[in-house]
């Protein structure tokens, strides 16, 4: 047993303003398994990016639930670090923490930033004087309070995990702040990749530890520590877990899979980790018993369909290409009987697409499905979402990011149903340049996608960050920002029927020329009539204006829309007002 006291109070004063004096192209060295590098660079000789048909949006198999993206809005800039590693949580009430390296945002769910901090202003303690990154945070739904950790340093000598406790549901009030020692083993290691995850009692921070000078993989680490401390600044006890089995493969990168839904499982904790460089199984691990309680770690094995790592990424107007790292889980919960995971592998020809599985953990049998565009496009970084109100229903959504050679690094979605059936992707954020952050031709990407679910949301509600190619104005051009967007759905667990009810009508319906929606507002309105399709993808914005309470008639001429059926959405100020669904003749 292990005590950690506080440093202090962090993420506290008035907002900051971004400091482009700070601007640098500074790249991150190389560190990871030496036989992952080997497999990408005889994938990469293989993929030619010449003469590549154009991709389109990803079509699964057309279903009843569909993405719809709703609230949605830009975060996080990368000005100087890469890659993103975006990271997010949200309340029950609404309050946002988004993070990525260079920077912390609190915000609302309309978008307002209400503080920013770079990493060395939300700390403010010139003790932590070398590189702070790597944020992963998480909303602890049982005690209503945020938690989040952050590296320090990469050498064995000023290596430190920074855990955070938010001093309330409000993270503006601030948050005590805890350092757990990065070179724990004492035997010159440092600590990199953290993952998050909290219990009933513990928060649990996994990570790999690389040896200082070579920077190659030493082992796989898990912090245990003792939570309720932490949300009042007492003295924190934890513990360690080293020398994790190695059979089949190293253990690397153990993902935390915390509960899905509302609170917490416990007392103890679920992870789930896969070879970097690709096998055909996974494993899941088990810390029984919370800290102080006898906790002792078990490990499984569970058969998968065989796994690798892919090439490396094209992107349209350059050469550079973008890193699709390697084959690691990158995301996961727990939820009824069922561990779920995504990450990010080899589809055909060298493409990457996205790897979902769920373990049931009474058998430790592992259903698995693939998303993606092999021979167009590369899609990589994936994080999931429990989406459904029961934790029988084991449907998920997922963000993910894609490029091509035709297309810049974007932001998307997808919906995986019970049986493994997954809905029409759809675009949340396009990209608008490519990226050029570093020197040489390989770009950082990734390396992981934020996404948190809104647990007292009536109806299913997620929530993304995820990079996309862009230019930070009187900063720095072709680097990387964040998009946070509210995740819905059309269908039958999916859109709110706040104003579907009396007052909403869409008439002639079926259409064939002209068509006429009736609707009331309650009050003043920002305002946004939609056609949606059946890829939950806008294909016409029919009106846009603010509008005081009353009752509309609003008149519109098809138009160009083709024969099929859509929806039509009326969206107020972070809300959609009704939805209907008409069909063109």
């Amino acid at each position: 047993m292990l005590t950690a006291e506080p440093l202090g109070v962090a993420g506290v004063g008035e907002p900051a303003i971004r400091w482009s004096a700070k601007v640098s192209r500074v790249g991150a060295f190389t560190h990871g398994l030496p036989e992952v590098a080997e497999i990408k660079a005889a994938k990469q000789a293989e993929r030619s990016r010449n003469d590549l048909p154009v991709p389109e949006g990803e079509a699964g198999v057309p279903k009843s639930l569909q993405p719809l993206v709703g609230a949605n809005f830009e975060a996080n800039w990368s000005v100087a670090q890469t890659p993103p590693d975006n990271s997010m949580a949200i309340s029950n009430g609404g309050s946002i923490v988004t993070a990525n390296n260079d920077e912390v945002l609190y915000m609302n769910t309309s978008g307002t930033v209400l503080q920013y901090y770079a990493w060395h202003d939300f700390f403010n303690d010139p003790q932590l004087n070398a590189n702070i990154y790597d944020p992963k945070v998480v909303y602890d739904s049982q005690a209503d309070r945020f938690i989040m950790t952050v590296l320090h340093g990469s050498t064995a000598a000023n290596s430190i995990v920074l855990l955070c406790f938010s001093q309330s549901n409000n993270p503006t009030i601030g948050w005590w702040v805890y350092s757990l020692p990065g070179n724990v083993l004492q035997n010159n290691t440092w600590f990199d990749y953290p993952g998050l995850g909290v219990s009933t009692h513990d928060v649990f921070i996994t990570g790999n530890m690389f040896t200082s000078g070579n920077n190659q993989f030493n082992q796989a680490l898990v912090f245990q520590v003792a939570k309720a401390q932490g949300y009042v600044g007492q003295s924190l006890n934890y513990l360690y877990w080293s020398n994790l089995s190695g059979q089949p493969y190293a253990a690397f990168t153990l993902q935390p899979a915390g509960w899905g839904h509302q609170g917490n499982s416990g007392p103890g904790m679920l992870f789930v980790s896969s070879s970097a460089g690709g096998a055909s199984t996974i494993r899941i691990w088990q810390i029984t018993n919370a800290v102080g309680s006898n906790p002792q770690m078990n490990a499984y094995t569970s058969p998968v369909p065989a796994y690798a790592p892919g090439a490396n990424a094209n992107q349209m107007g350059t050469n550079d290409l973008l890193d699709t790292g390697d084959s690691r889980i990158l995301a996961a919960f727990f939820l009824g009987d069922r561990i779920h995971f995504v990450h990010h592998a080899d589809i055909g020809g060298t493409w990457n697409g996205i790897r979902y599985g769920r373990t049931n953990v009474n058998d430790l049998q592992t259903q698995t499905a693939n998303w993606g565009n092999q021979g167009t496009s590369d899609l990589a970084y994936p994080a999931l979402a429990a989406f459904s109100n029961d934790a029988s229903d084991p449907g998920v959504m997922m963000a993910y990011v894609r490029s091509s050679p035709s297309l810049y690094p974007e932001a998307r979605v997808v919906y995986c149903d019970q049986n493994l059936t997954f809905s029409n992707g759809v675009l949340v954020k396009q990209g608008e340049t490519f990226v050029n952050f570093q020197q040489g031709n390989i770009e950082r990407w990734g390396d992981y996608t934020g996404m948190a679910r809104r647990h007292n949301a009536p109806t299913p509600k997620v929530w993304m960050a995820a990079c996309y190619g862009a230019h930070a104005q009187g900063s720095l051009n072709n680097t990387w920002k964040t998009w946070v967007a509210e995740i819905g759905s059309i269908g039958n667990v999916g859109i709110e029927e706040t104003g579907s009810g009396p007052g909403m009508r869409v008439f002639p319906n079926p259409v064939t020329d002209h068509f006429q929606l009736r609707f009331m507002l309650q009050e003043t309105t920002a305002l946004r009539v939609e056609i949606i399709d059946a890829r939950g993808a806008m294909v016409k914005l029919l009106h846009e204006d603010t509008r005081k309470p009353g009752e509309y008639l609003l008149t519109f001429n098809r138009g160009a829309l083709t024969s099929g059926t859509y929806q039509l959405v009326v969206r107020g100020t972070n809300t959609i007002i009704g939805h209907e669904t008409i069909v063109v003749q």
